[in-house]
């Protein structure tokens, strides 16, 4: 993929370059007031940004009802937004009341909220579905099944989760009882599409790699009911760099191979406390850590992401202000080019912002790889000395 096909750009003449163009440099504008008066006043919410083709919102708080999530998305001005459709933290809650579910429609149809496109309930941490375990798997399955019916219930179309794990165990069995349980949750539900989310690959994670979601992909019979959910912290961690734009294309260009456009379903939008390649999970905000300003910028004008739900996860400290600011910074990148000089000063106040933890983080790093790579050879000369003493 080259720079020029990741931008945004029309299929027609040169009259619909000029409108869009003149339509992306409009909505950034827009944004960037919005970043201005956020910046003066910490306790404002933002208004949402009309026509943009690029559908960015936070993963926001379902607290005291499920509904007031589409309030909370609302103030912040994100045009998609994630939820727990139930206490991430529980295996099984209380079925939603009626009138909950109407009023979750009545919000989402109030705030013209498209729920089949732009809702992304996030799953339980609980649930394992590559667990092989025969008791622990069907109490995943349950609690999976469960939050996929919640979802139908809301007339929401999207539902990511993280794979699982295989414990240490078999790792081509495990995606396979991760597929099996896919096809069951297919069967036993209507219209819900079920999104794996790629992982940073830490421990024995499954989903780090393009061919861990292909695999499991391969297995699902109904292949419209299936879809990924890139996470840029989880991918930078896995070790693919999208930094640039050359690196942000191969990795795009291998997802094509691998797994295949037609699966992309949704981006999780978090920068990266830790290095590339460290297999950690550890959001950052945007502009602050080792991925930077560029990186965004080149997703927002990446033409395939064009209406998919973009959800930031990125700390807030329970202030969503932050989100509100994150949502319309990213929004006023759309049209921007690298040289840009507005761009560019913000890009250079952000990652300031962050050096000293980025530094902090590098020296940690090191002294852990330092240390693994000690202990690994203390192991070898060990097992060395027992071939030699035998």
């Amino acid at each position: 993929m080259s720079e020029s096909d990741s931008d945004i750009k029309p299929t027609r003449g040169k009259r619909t370059k000029r409108k869009e163009l003149s339509t992306a440099k409009l909505a950034s504008k827009r944004a960037k007031a919005e970043v201005g008066n956020l910046s003066k006043d910490k306790d404002k919410m933002a208004s949402r940004t009309p026509a943009l083709k690029m559908f960015v919102g936070a993963h926001v708080s379902s607290a005291k009802g499920v509904f007031n999530a589409v309030s909370n998305s609302n103030r912040i001005g994100g045009n998609a937004f994630a939820l727990f459709v139930k206490q991430q933290r529980r295996w099984t809650a209380p079925p939603y009341k009626p009138e909950e579910v109407t009023e979750f429609a009545k919000l989402a149809k109030e705030h013209n909220y498209d729920t089949r496109k732009y809702i992304l309930p996030h799953g339980s941490y609980l649930i394992n579905l590559a667990n092989l375990d025969e008791e622990k798997n069907q109490q995943a399955y349950n609690a999976f099944l469960d939050e996929l019916q919640r979802c139908e219930a809301l007339n929401i179309g999207l539902y990511n989760f993280h794979p699982g794990s295989t414990l240490g165990l078999d790792k081509q069995k495990c995606l396979k009882q991760l597929a099996n349980n896919i096809n069951r949750a297919i069967k036993a539900t209507s219209f819900v599409k079920i999104i794996l989310e790629n992982m940073a690959g830490h421990g024995n994670l499954v989903g780090s790699t393009w061919e861990d979601l292909h695999d499991v992909i391969e297995q699902v019979e109904d292949k419209s009911r299936v879809g990924v959910c890139v996470d840029t912290c989880h991918t930078f961690a896995s070790g693919y760099d999208i930094r640039t734009q050359s690196a942000y294309d191969k990795v795009w260009n291998d997802f094509d191979k691998i797994i295949g456009l037609e699966y992309l379903s949704a981006i999780h939008l978090n920068d990266s406390k830790a290095p590339l390649g460290s297999n950690r999970d550890l959001h950052q905000n945007i502009g602050t850590g080792f991925l930077g300003l560029e990186s965004f910028r080149v997703l927002m004008n990446t033409k395939h992401l064009q209406g998919l739900p973009l959800i930031l996860e990125t700390p807030n400290h329970d202030d969503d202000s932050v989100w509100a600011e994150e949502i319309k910074l990213l929004e006023s990148l759309i049209g921007k080019s690298q040289d840009d000089a507005e761009f560019i000063q913000k890009r250079d106040e952000l990652s300031k912002k962050g050096a000293a933890e980025r530094s902090e983080m590098e020296k940690k790093t090191k002294a852990q790889k330092e240390k693994k790579q000690k202990t690994l050879s203390l192991k070898r000369k060990k097992a060395k000395d027992n071939e030699d003493s035998e």
